[in-house]
């Protein structure tokens, strides 16, 4: 689904074992124009709800009765919450009144693959329009709304393959059959991760003195840091500038978040000590609005290219890039978005303010495995900055990312789709967080 980076984003590491190539939902060839307009207007709403957010006094307000629709309920006391919310029942009702989606899922009843989303609504739709094959839906945060949940989540063949053991026991209040449950964390793309973990290991090893230089984590706990990645990965010389990514959502949200980073962290980047990614993703606006922020710096012409702004025509050439450039980075900074479970490449996250219940959950659960942190004042990033890194505390975060948040998703899930279910099942015991 073509909605923000989240959906996509956890499609994207699927692709190698997809016959053809991804789906989107909402945009593919021959979609019916009924069946567009009712996506377009989805996305629309959202992407201009997300940016409302920012404008001063009333965006906060608008935002939360927004996000009321879509809230997460408190998980305790533990519950029947197998109620169908009021999205879901909208939802039905555009299938039956406008066969929303019927196009789509006969399109691919033709040849019935096991059908692997990352929507919950394409999943339903599937179900709804008896798709003949296998129903997969990927779960893309740390906790979920009942949105996720058909209406009659007992009797739903839908199999769910949670991203973490929050989102497992979630389902279940939901309804779910724990027999239609598989833990199998997010979907890392194969290029950060690597054969038996080697490309994580190894750019975890050169990123760890980048954060902690003067060693105060890193004197304490080596021997046990190179058993876990590996004594050649581990290395003791820093390689290259401290490099941060700064990232926004796909509506754009927060853009004024990356050019306050850039104007505080000026002196550092002339200085040759600081490497800034700013992430456009696919859209041409912020890619203009950074560019337009790095040229008001007026950064000197030899440090200039320690400015990089990551921006693609497409989504697909986007995430490419952007899995290429983690892994010359020592520090993530976004929102706690899907990107949250990035932690697991030994990624420090900066965790800018959340936007949405999602998000909330993910900044929680970030922080509670110890991997992420609260951005302090941007305006004073040059001062805070540098206090972290010499406590050796973001050395221990990107630790705390990679021993406790998943690491084979994309691997489990290929496992269950090929039905290898005694694998999926021994990594289950693993995933209990």
């Amino acid at each position: 689904m073509d909605m923000g980076y989240g959906h996509q984003r956890a499609a994207y590491p699927l692709k190698h074992f997809a016959q053809g190539p991804i789906i989107v939902a909402n945009n593919y060839r021959g979609i019916p124009e009924k069946d567009k307009k009712i996506w377009q207007e989805s996305r629309s709403f959202y992407e201009f709800i997300s940016r409302f957010k920012m404008v001063p006094l009333i965006g906060n307000k608008i935002f939360e009765i927004y996000d009321k629709v879509q809230a997460i309920p408190s998980f305790y006391p533990r519950r029947d919450l197998s109620k169908p919310n009021a999205q879901v029942k909208q939802i039905y009702a555009l299938f039956k009144t406008l066969n929303w989606g019927k196009h789509l899922i006969e399109r691919l009843a033709k040849k019935p693959l096991p059908l692997v989303t990352t929507f919950f609504i394409t999943a339903m739709m599937a179900e709804h329009y008896n798709y003949p094959g296998e129903i997969y839906c990927v779960l893309c945060d740390a906790d979920i709304s009942r949105s996720w949940v058909p209406p009659q989540p007992k009797y739903s063949r839908i199999i769910y393959l949670a991203s973490n053991k929050r989102v497992e026991e979630r389902l279940k209040l939901y309804g779910v059959d724990s027999k239609k449950i598989y833990l199998t964390g997010f979907p890392l793309p194969e290029e950060n991760v690597g054969e038996k973990l080697h490309s994580l290991k190894r750019d975890l090893g050169r990123r760890l003195i980048q954060l902690d230089p003067r060693k105060v984590y890193l004197s304490r706990y080596r021997s046990s840091i190179a058993s876990l990645i590996g004594r050649n990965n581990y290395k003791s010389h820093p390689v290259r500038p401290l490099t941060i990514t700064f990232a926004v959502g796909g509506a754009g949200a927060q853009r004024e978040l990356g050019a306050e980073i850039l104007r505080s962290l000026r002196r550092d980047i002339n200085g040759d000590r600081v490497r800034l990614n700013l992430v456009a993703g696919v859209n041409e606006e912020v890619n203009k609005f950074f560019r337009k922020a790095a040229r008001s710096c007026r950064l000197n012409r030899k440090c200039s290219r320690n400015v990089k702004i990551i921006f693609a025509e497409n989504k697909m050439k986007y995430f490419a890039q952007f899995n290429k450039v983690l892994r010359e980075t020592d520090i993530l900074w976004t929102k706690p978005s899907e990107l949250s479970f990035y932690c697991a490449l030994g990624l420090p996250v900066i965790v800018a303010p959340p936007i949405g219940s999602q998000e909330l959950f993910n900044q929680k659960w970030l922080e509670s495995i110890g991997a992420g942190m609260d951005q302090d004042d941007p305006r004073y990033t040059n001062e805070w900055l540098w206090d972290w890194i010499n406590s050796g505390w973001l050395a221990e975060a990107a630790m705390a990312g990679f021993t406790e948040a998943p690491k084979y998703g994309l691997y489990n899930i290929q496992k269950i789709i090929f039905h290898h279910f005694k694998e999926a099942k021994k990594v289950q015991t693993i995933l209990q967080y």
